[in-house]
């Protein structure tokens, strides 16, 4: 995961609402689970039978709920290990550095969660290398901009600018 710098092409997300099943499966495949089912050489069919694993009851069109996310990776990804859904404190924020794997990070409006992005293991010089699956590329981010209220700045590179929830490993 540390071979994986700014700009590297992961995969996009094939339509409006799948940013979620992007990222599980990113996770998956990251975290040495393996592609979910036998969608191997498909991303765009992995993210759709994801987006369906984790969605059981609540409507795809609004996307993957946090606990969708996490009983996914649970079932389906068990080389990543447990996660636990976390509102996005500050003190949750902290916690993404010291995980160790990748942690995914719902991000979104002030009024509303949006969009899925994937926090990898940090580099060296403290900012975060983040998957944001609608350019399907991997992006640095200084992850101080949310405490000093730069939403510009963390719009331009996740395409939302406040968080909402993160699912740390409950280790």
């Amino acid at each position: 995961m540390d071979d994986l710098p700014p700009g590297t092409l992961l995969g996009r997300q094939v339509d409006g609402v799948t940013c979620g099943p992007s990222v599980l499966v990113v996770t998956a495949v990251l975290t040495g689970s393996g592609w979910p089912g036998a969608v191997a050489d498909r991303f765009a069919d992995a993210q759709r039978t994801a987006h369906r694993q984790a969605n059981r009851l609540w409507p795809r069109a609004l996307g993957t709920t946090p606990w969708g996310m996490r009983a996914w990776l649970h079932r389906h990804a068990p080389a990543a290990g447990r996660y636990r859904v976390r509102p996005a404190t500050a003190g949750a924020l902290a916690g993404v550095r010291a995980a160790g794997v990748p942690v995914p990070l719902l991000v979104g409006s002030g009024w509303l969660p949006r969009h899925w992005v994937l926090v990898l293991p940090p580099s060296g010089d403290g900012r975060w290398r983040v998957y944001e699956p609608g350019s399907g590329r991997v992006r640095a981010l200084d992850p101080e901009l949310f405490g000093q209220g730069a939403p510009a700045a963390v719009t331009r590179l996740l395409g939302w600018p406040r968080p909402w929830a993160v699912l740390l490993p409950a280790r």
